[in-house]
């Protein structure tokens, strides 16, 4: 893995069981080691992930390697952030944001 982070990754297998499945909302970050705004923005999500413990769930998918789920969802452009609440897709923010922008597109939708 290009970056050093303490999120966890989900693929195409564990997608269902890990995201749909949660009984927590899941942010998903979908993102690729050679976008560029992707490194920039996982900074902003490993923060969120720390400040919202217990109310939401914060995950990572290589769109490379698990191109099933980005087609599913229709992940056009990387980095796209997608919250996952009963198994159904609340909120997506596309492109690098700040972390205000996000958490204001992510807040209606935490526990």
């Amino acid at each position: 893995m290009g970056e050093n982070s303490t999120i966890p990754q989900v693929d195409d297998a564990s997608f269902q069981e890990e995201v749909l499945s949660s009984e927590q909302p899941v942010l998903v970050d979908f993102w690729a080691d050679w976008c560029v705004p992707c490194h920039m923005v996982s900074p902003v999500v490993e923060e969120i992930a720390r400040e919202k413990t217990g109310a939401l769930k914060v995950a990572k998918l290589n769109v490379d390697d698990n191109p099933e789920t980005a087609r599913k969802f229709g992940v056009m452009s990387i980095p796209t952030l997608i919250v996952f609440k009963g198994g159904e897709e609340r909120a997506r923010v596309v492109g690098a944001r700040g972390k205000e922008q996000i958490l204001k597109e992510l807040q209606p939708h935490l526990i």
